[in-house]
């Protein structure tokens, strides 16, 4: 079974930029968040009735990812990921009103039952970044959004309180908020830890 990290942050932070210029310096099984080719994404952006059901499909897909993942040869590079959807976005929604409790604990059994099947990323990397440099970012991407900027201090307190609880083995914080969109200093770091977990010269 190949080894999975998973890329994660508010939204606007660059974790897909991020993906993709790791997966030009060493060739990493890749998955995406994939908005626009979501069923229910713009219909929840305009009504929020399509909120759970948007929800099952992106914990569906990610469970497909990971399990598409695993069978590679190659390490997996995932643009966010299952964790991030259940333990940040479906609680941010929760808090939005956007899902009622009963909804949100039908995500928890679905996600709790995804954990049991397959096993989490081996290695996380948390992007952060200033609230300008996300504002800005935000502002400018050509996707449909349902975190805001005004989202993002909400959202890292999910984060934290997800990653809390994980070794520090799991777990890379890097704060890109002057770093180009190149990442040229990050980018090393996480292949430095890659090659750690894989203990292969990368």
């Amino acid at each position: 079974m190949s080894k999975l990290i998973s890329v994660v942050g508010a939204s606007g932070v660059g974790k897909t930029t991020f993906v993709r210029v790791l997966a030009q310096a060493y060739p990493f099984k890749t998955a995406y968040e994939t908005h626009a080719e979501r069923p229910f994404q713009a219909l929840f952006k305009q009504d929020k009735k399509y909120a759970l059901a948007n929800q099952v499909d992106y914990f569906l897909m990610r469970a497909q990812q990971e399990k598409e993942l695993r069978t590679s040869p190659q390490i997996g590079l995932l643009d966010g990921g299952l964790d991030l959807d259940f333990h940040c976005f479906t609680r941010l929604f929760l808090s939005r009103n956007l899902l009622t409790k009963p909804e949100y604990d039908l995500c928890l059994r679905l996600y709790a039952f995804i954990r049991e099947i397959l096993p989490p990323p081996e290695l996380i990397v948390r992007l952060v970044a200033d609230s300008e440099t996300i504002a800005s970012r935000l502002s400018t991407r050509d996707r449909i959004n349902i975190a805001t900027a005004e989202d993002t201090p909400i959202f890292n307190s999910f984060v934290e309180e997800w990653l809390a609880p994980l070794p520090s083995e799991q777990l890379l914080e890097l704060d890109v908020s002057n770093e180009t969109l190149g990442y040229g200093k990050s980018i090393g770091i996480v292949l430095q830890r890659a090659a750690s977990l894989t203990k292969l010269e990368i």
